[in-house]
């Protein structure tokens, strides 16, 4: 059985892998009370992580197929082709995920079907080889992302929120190509499918995150902008409104709210998406319509090595701990907020490395006693 629980993006993360108990369906209900005040929107973005799970976690993750992630430095396990009956019940385990999620008080739920995680991989024929109902046609390798989406919105009827996050390219050779991208983008308009979030990359090409990939990366056929800015995949959300209706979110890179007003006016997007900025400035939404000009731009200044050896960048083991190390002082921040309310934006990389590790650890020690 591919248990949800030994599938984590990370340790720590909010599992809803069955109906919640009373315990745990309070708990929901304190956070979507909180997080909805003043009207606001909350929605549950419901994910798989697959064969990025972390061995710490399970070094041996179910996946589409046994292919294993190409990271140096052992963080990453061999992972195990699910069979036909675990792909079938992990597809009632997402609409069960979203019918918790409406009924503790979300707003809305979002499949996670980018950024390399398991229905990502089952998208790209990189590392989806099956050759069963799951593999080889686009139509197939879709095939688990549109039951996902028909089995939530069973779950949760017609009026209810439900978007998809979406790759709008691997940006990897043999990797699920931008053409692709727009043809399942037709496929959840008509499933119905009420907004796309449109991102891209994996672990291994991380275009999501703004850092370079272990390889050279896989050029799309998507006409660019002859303006310069700062966000990754607006000009991929510009050729896929000429295809569909749908509202699109796009996410990667928006700083600026000059970049960001942009975006909207000229039609590329009817919903910007920020990530990292607000593990920084959580208000940073309410800044921008105050008249704030940009949101912090940390990931610029941060590095694990020092100038003076800033050459070993490109040894590709120091680029992947340096690019995990980044991504580790922006979930620094996030426990420092939780633990305190506030921010650390002066905690150093290196610091911020050994937290989220110590942080780990006393996660998986606590699971292994339960």
């Amino acid at each position: 059985m591919c248990r949800w629980t030994d599938h984590l993006e990370r340790p720590g993360n909010v599992i809803i892998d069955r109906d919640p108990e009373a315990e745990t369906r309070a708990a929901l209900q304190r956070w979507t009370q909180a997080a909805t005040r003043n009207g606001n929107q909350f929605w549950a973005q419901i994910a798989h992580a697959g064969r990025q799970t972390m061995a710490s976690v399970n070094p041996h993750p179910k996946a589409p197929s046994a292919v294993k992630l190409g990271l140096p430095g052992g963080q990453f396990g061999e992972p195990v082709a699910l069979s036909d009956d675990e792909i079938e019940h992990l597809i009632t385990r997402f609409a069960r995920a979203a019918r918790a999620a409406k009924e503790t008080g979300f707003t809305g739920v979002q499949v996670h079907a980018a950024h390399g995680y398991l229905i990502s991989q089952f998208l790209s024929p990189r590392s989806n080889q099956r050759t069963d109902r799951w593999g080889g046609s686009l139509e197939n390798r879709a095939r688990f992302l549109m039951q996902a989406v028909a089995a939530t919105r069973a779950a949760v009827g017609a009026d209810f929120p439900v978007a998809v996050k979406l790759n709008s390219a691997d940006f990897q050779r043999g990797g699920f190509a931008f053409e692709e991208s727009l043809r399942v983008a037709e496929w959840l308009q008509e499933a119905g499918v009420d907004l796309i979030e449109i991102s891209g990359g994996t672990y291994e090409q991380p275009k999501l995150l703004g850092i370079a990939g272990l390889e050279a990366e896989e050029t799309q056929k998507v006409a660019a902008s002859t303006a310069a800015r700062e966000a990754y995949f607006v000009d991929f959300a510009k050729a896929m409104k000429q295809v569909v209706r749908i509202p699109l979110m796009v996410t990667g890179g928006f700083r600026s709210r000059a970049a960001m007003e942009q975006a909207l006016q000229a039609g590329a997007a009817d919903v910007i998406g920020l990530g990292r900025p607000l593990c920084v400035m959580p208000d940073g939404p309410k800044r921008l319509l105050a008249g704030l000009d940009e949101l912090p731009r940390a990931e610029k200044t941060l590095a694990l090595l020092p100038p003076a050896l800033s050459f070993l960048n490109g040894v590709k083991s120091i680029r992947a701990i340096s690019g995990f190390a980044t991504q580790y002082w922006f979930y620094a921040q996030i426990y420092a907020l939780g633990r305190t309310g506030q921010t650390a934006p002066d905690v150093s990389v290196f610091a911020a490395l050994l937290e989220v590790e110590r942080t780990h650890k006393a996660w998986l020690k606590a699971r292994r006693v339960a």
